[in-house]
């Protein structure tokens, strides 16, 4: 028998897709949980069935930090985007979108998971609030100091 060494760059995986042609993914950040769905198309955004993207963000800041992963992968006008999202505040849902969408688009093929991993849209960023402390008013704000 032969011994067959295989790389992993060699592998080829086949990405998982549901019965309606979409690649799932879920993305995280702060306290906000997207659930991300992509399929071939032309472009389009629907987050909690708002069928655009300004009229659910309000921010073209926003907009922006959301439309990333596919813009470094030029496959903004190559896929539709569906979503859910919810928790926090409108700026880590959109962060989490944004680590939705390319934890989706990494399913696609190692060539868009290495760029993804090098601009550092799959890494999740883990800063949460601090917990506010017994005895105190806030997470580090203490009482007012009395000399005497």
């Amino acid at each position: 028998m032969e011994n067959h060494i295989i790389n992993q760059s060699e592998v080829v995986t086949k990405p998982v897709v549901d019965l309606l042609g979409r690649l799932y993914a879920t993305g995280r950040r702060k306290e906000s949980v997207a659930r991300v769905w992509i399929k071939p198309g032309n472009g389009k955004f629907s987050i909690n069935q708002q069928d655009k993207l300004f009229s659910y963000f309000k921010r073209e800041s926003v907009c922006q930090m959301v439309r990333m992963p596919l813009i470094i992968t030029s496959m903004l006008d190559k896929y539709d985007v569906f979503a859910t999202v919810r928790g926090g505040g409108l700026s880590s849902q959109a962060g989490a979108l944004a680590h939705g969408i390319s934890r989706a688009l990494s399913k696609i093929s190692q060539g868009l998971h290495s760029v993804l991993r090098n601009k550092g849209f799959l890494t999740r960023d883990s800063r949460v609030v601090e917990r506010k402390k017994y005895g105190q008013h806030k997470a580090r704000k203490k009482c007012q100091f009395s000399k005497r």
